[in-house]
């Protein structure tokens, strides 16, 4: 039996083949956005959204979440464990407060 697999790339904003599609994204008020475009369409968001990017200020690039290493989240257990030892109200999970790792590094 032979098998034939095609992919069809659609332009998210006509929803048209576009040969050339590209995933573009950007962030608005905190959150990313996706979208797949043919060169036509991205023309256009760029024209939309050109004035607004041209008066705004640029703050970097938008930065996944990273991972804890083990030996981070072992120390952050560590902490957690002198914390509450001596005094300081701290969750199970979560990040550890900046005042608590450096009361933590000044008592060791």
């Amino acid at each position: 039996m032979a098998q034939k697999i095609v992919t069809l790339y659609i332009d998210d904003l006509t929803g048209e083949e576009a040969q050339e599609a590209a995933t573009h994204t950007f962030s608005l008020d905190g959150v990313s956005y996706e979208i797949d475009l043919g060169p036509n369409s991205y023309e256009q968001m760029l024209q939309a959204f050109g004035p607004f990017i041209k008066a705004s200020r640029k703050v970097g690039r938008v930065r996944k979440p990273r991972q804890l290493s083990a030996s981070r989240r072992d120390d952050s257990a560590a902490i957690r464990a002198w914390a509450k030892g001596a005094g300081y109200e701290v969750s199970n999970r979560g990040r550890v407060p900046a005042e608590v790792r450096e009361a933590y590094a000044k008592a060791h």
